[in-house]
């Protein structure tokens, strides 16, 4: 029997074909901006599944919006803070994720960040591109060498280890790591130390963030922190913006107090053009992009799909998260 599907946001057409072909409708949001509150209220009336974004918000109001008929909500993420977990398990509609695809085209960025903020590449593109670029210069653009500096990864999950095996091995860097538990193959493979934060913070010259976004890790990352931090230590996050306290990033980058940061994430997304970062020659920002391959965005398409058109089957979900 055909269901209906809202999805949120178009989405590589891999996992559209998928679900068309199961007979099922779907309703997408056109355009490539988020829905508004009242154009996802909408939306949803009378779905059987949501195919959801991190940048959509589903919570009892939009469970509400979609009827008792609502079977399933698939996150095209890894993440899925946007969702009411509790709410939906309470309602027995079921959540899936996109895990495990992500791992390479995320690391991948956290060390191009690392290199690029490391080296300037932000001051030195801009000042090819407004004139500022006069000559050779002895004492211009001077960056931190990458070559045997030690790395702190904060969160050794998969994307952690990723950037971690990139880093030590290319660039000889000795690792240490915080995690719940101490990380096996981390402390074999790569000789890394099972560290508390604080002791990360001071002895690292990157630093990459590689945590969830939860009450716990929210503004893990502020002035305390920051305060610990050496004067040339670079920070690098691909994980969440609310993690790090932006009011104290400025601070901390403006005053010197650290070298540089590398982001490709930031609180709220997009970034407003007024914001301080944004004048900060030692800040690199990316548009959210650690996902952005072929390879990886169509692999979420396709596990979004699955997630949804098991649930439409009352099957479990091949990528639950509750």
């Amino acid at each position: 029997m055909s269901k209906k599907i809202f999805v949120c946001r178009p989405i590589p057409v891999v996992g559209l074909e998928m679900l068309a072909a199961q007979g099922h409708q779907l309703v997408a949001h056109p355009g490539p901006l988020p829905p508004t509150r009242d154009e996802l209220i909408k939306g949803v009336h009378g779905c059987d599944a949501i195919l959801s974004l991190l940048s959509d918000r589903i919570d009892a109001q939009i469970m509400d919006a979609a009827g008792p008929q609502l079977k399933v909500i698939a996150n095209f993420a890894v993440g899925f803070n946007n969702i009411d977990l509790a709410e939906a398990s309470r309602r027995g509609i079921r959540v899936g994720n996109t895990p495990d695809v992500l791992t390479d085209a995320t690391a991948d960025i956290a060390v191009g960040l690392s290199l690029a903020a490391a080296r300037l590449f932000g001051a030195g593109i801009a000042a090819v591109n407004n004139g500022g670029w006069k000559t050779w210069e002895p004492l211009g653009w001077i960056g931190q060498d990458l070559q045997g500096k030690s790395l702190g990864i904060v969160g050794m999950g998969r994307i952690g280890m990723a950037v971690a095996q990139r880093l030590h091995f290319g660039w000889n860097m000795p690792v240490l790591y915080t995690a719940r538990d101490r990380k096996p193959e981390a402390d074999s493979l790569l000789k890394a130390l099972h560290v508390e934060l604080d002791q990360l913070l001071a002895e690292s010259d990157i630093i990459s963030v590689h945590v969830p976004l939860n009450d716990q890790t929210r503004n893990l990352i502020g002035e305390p922190q920051f305060r610990l931090m050496k004067p040339t230590s670079v920070l690098i996050n691909t994980a969440r913006g609310e993690i790090i306290d932006q009011d104290a990033l400025v601070d901390a980058l403006s005053s010197r107090r650290i070298f540089a940061a590398g982001l490709d994430v930031c609180t709220p997304e997009p970034l407003p053009l007024d914001h301080p970062l944004h004048q900060l020659e030692n800040c690199i920002l990316l548009p959210h992009i650690g996902s952005a391959t072929t390879l990886a965005r169509n692999a979420m398409a396709t596990r979004a799909a699955k997630n949804i058109l098991a649930g439409l089957s009352e099957k479990p979900l091949p990528f639950p998260v509750n």
